[in-house]
């Protein structure tokens, strides 16, 4: 199983890919060949990746500004996507956000769109185009879930679940569809130098992570990449991260949930 040929009618779809990781992934598939649908809200952002994928890679880009937490939108974006006269054949689910505190200190609305946003629109735009994928026998989805799924997290409850809930829902459809012939993969990057860690307030905590455990924006999305063309169920790209995301799995919670709310003392 393999990423569908690249074609003048078809495209990438990847939210989330104005930064970080999202703009590192439609400059993979930009790479390959792929035409590149581009979401996410900041617009300005958006045509200055897609001018610069169109000059480097010679392909389509268009920059869709779209906000992802108004689910109204969200149920509009396939329809705008078609009226490009496109038709995507892989799918990319990365566009998301994280706070840090105690959930009682929190602001319960930007939770909530936390949920929105990580979960219901990965949901939402799966559910979009999987049943045209699996009628084809064609097609790729892409979820970018975290290791913070890998367990509960204290001081990061909502991102925490949040990320639990992508990642089980990508392996879920991956036993699914796989033999529909649509690879369907869970990218789940550890700390990543991008904007993230500035908007969950996590700054401090992620400069303590150590250099031989970091992985670069642009490593991170072609792992995950590299993983959607093998149909790789799970990808946790570095080994330091991949040996916690094992821990994380298997180790009782009344041993690992003190010691995470050690780590993230919030």
């Amino acid at each position: 199983m393999a990423l569908p040929a690249p074609s003048a009618s078809t495209a990438a779809l990847i939210t989330g890919a104005s930064s970080g990781i999202g703009a590192d992934l439609a400059r993979d598939l930009a790479g390959r060949g792929h035409n590149v649908v581009l979401v996410a809200r900041r617009a300005d952002r958006l045509e200055a990746l897609a001018q610069e994928l169109r000059d480097a890679h010679d392909v389509r880009a268009e920059a869709v500004a779209c906000d992802l937490i108004d689910p109204e939108a969200v149920a509009a974006l396939p329809g705008r996507v078609e009226a490009l006269g496109l038709t995507v054949d892989v799918l990319v689910n990365n566009a998301g956000f994280g706070s840090a505190g105690q959930f009682v200190d929190l602001d319960a609305r930007s939770e909530a769109d936390m949920v929105r946003l990580n979960c219901e629109a990965v949901v939402v735009l799966s559910g979009a185009y999987a049943p045209a994928f699996a009628q084809r026998g064609s097609g790729a989805i892409l979820i970018v879930a975290s290791s913070a799924g890998m367990q509960p997290i204290p001081g990061q409850a909502t991102y925490g679940a949040s990320k639990a809930f992508a990642l089980s829902f990508a392996e879920a459809l991956h036993t699914e569809l796989s033999h529909l012939g649509v690879a369907v993969t869970a990218l789940c990057p550890g700390p990543i130098d991008t904007e993230f860690a500035a908007r969950a307030g996590l700054a401090d905590a992620f400069e303590g992570v150590p250099s031989f455990a970091r992985v670069s924006s642009g490593d991170c999305a072609r792992a995950g990449i590299e993983g959607l063309v093998r149909n790789k169920r799970v990808v946790v790209p570095g080994l330091p991260i991949r040996a916690m995301a094992v821990a994380g799995r298997h180790t009782p919670r009344g041993v690992l949930l003190p010691l995470m709310k050690r780590f993230y003392p919030a």
